[in-house]
């Protein structure tokens, strides 16, 4: 069912629990006071029984029907409509679930739209039922608990990223071939993070600049500049993973680049090495080739062949083969080729 929980408050205590939108709208016209409506994915024919009863705008209902919003604040005449993205992080498998909440204040209402299982708005209005005399501040105090409801469970995922980065911080200097991996991983989740948090900063001081205005308690204000002051530091922590994040990958960078050289060099020294060999081999060779070509001429037996039958022959092929043998050898070695 997409209405989660429905409640007509009057002087902070729960007077009715209608059973759907149209006895929540007869409700709040029987008792006064005021009517929260929580959504949980809304057809676009709930959200237009909402919208035509409370007089909303069309393109506030599109934003809240279609999500996938930034967070903002922005009013419609009388009606106050505010985008969250609430955050959680999951242990087990160590990454960051962004949700998304849909908020409609109006002077006697609150409508709650959610697209996501983070916040829990059930504990949102425990605490506040539990609270009459807070509750009983209307709307206004309503969007506060919310509002400090998400800031509150952005502090574990600062935990939990902080924790990760630590551990990349560990990889980074074990030689671990997945860090870049996950370090890019981990930069979208803070970049994600840092696009749910930083605009809460320019909401917030919105609802202080307008709190005179529209006669927000004085309570209240004051503990909205509370939950300011803790978007301030989540704001600092994000800030602060970011740019880590991208001092890791930096030097990740630099490490990768070294092994690269080193490897060049190690194959350049290898290549080396073999080219050495290579001359040594090829120098021997071309050594024992003139003697072999001399002896292989001279072996070939021909009846008519000059020298064949001179007495001097024999000693003349020795000395001609040694003598090709050394002149090259003196050669090759006066290049350091031997």
């Amino acid at each position: 069912m997409p209405l989660i929980d429905n409640a007509v408050y009057r002087d902070g205590v729960r007077v009715a629990t209608p059973a759907s939108l149209e006895l929540t709208f007869e409700a709040m016209k029987e008792h006064g006071g005021m009517g929260w409506m929580g959504l949980y994915r809304p057809s676009p024919e709930e959200l237009a029984s909402v919208a035509e009863e409370f007089d909303l705008h069309h393109l506030a209902i599109e934003d809240a029907l279609v999500g996938h919003q930034r967070a903002k604040i922005e009013r419609y005449g009388d009606c106050l409509f505010v985008v969250l993205r609430p955050a959680r992080y999951i242990d087990t498998t160590e990454v960051v679930e962004f949700g998304e909440l849909h908020i409609f204040i109006g002077p006697d209402y609150v409508i709650t739209v959610r697209h996501a299982e983070s916040p829990d708005v059930g504990t949102v209005r425990r605490r506040l039922e539990g609270n009459p005399a807070l509750l009983a501040l209307g709307p206004e105090a309503v969007l506060y608990a919310l509002l400090d409801q998400v800031v509150d469970e952005y502090l574990p995922v600062v935990l939990g990223l902080e924790n990760d980065i630590d551990e990349i911080e560990d990889d980074l200097f074990g030689n671990n071939a997945d860090v870049s991996r996950r370090i890019y991983a981990l930069s979208r989740e803070v970049l994600e993070f840092q696009r749910a948090t930083k605009p809460l900063g320019a909401m917030l001081d919105s609802l202080e600049r307008g709190a005179e205005k529209y006669l927000v308690n004085i309570e209240l204000q004051r503990n909205l500049r509370d939950v300011s002051d803790h978007v301030e530091s989540i704001v600092q922590h994000a800030d602060s993973f970011r740019q880590i994040l991208q001092n890791a990958l930096t030097v990740h960078l630099t490490q990768v680049g070294q092994r690269q050289n080193e490897e060049m060099r190690r194959l350049s020294e290898v290549s080396y090495q073999q080219g050495e060999e290579v001359k040594k081999i090829s120098s021997w060779a071309a050594i024992i080739f003139a003697p072999t070509l001399v002896a292989g001429i001279y072996g070939m037996n021909f009846e008519v062949m000059p020298e064949l039958q001179w007495s001097f022959g024999y000693p003349f092929a020795i000395a001609l083969m040694l003598g090709f043998a050394g002149t090259l050898y003196a050669i090759f070695k006066k290049r350091n080729w031997l």
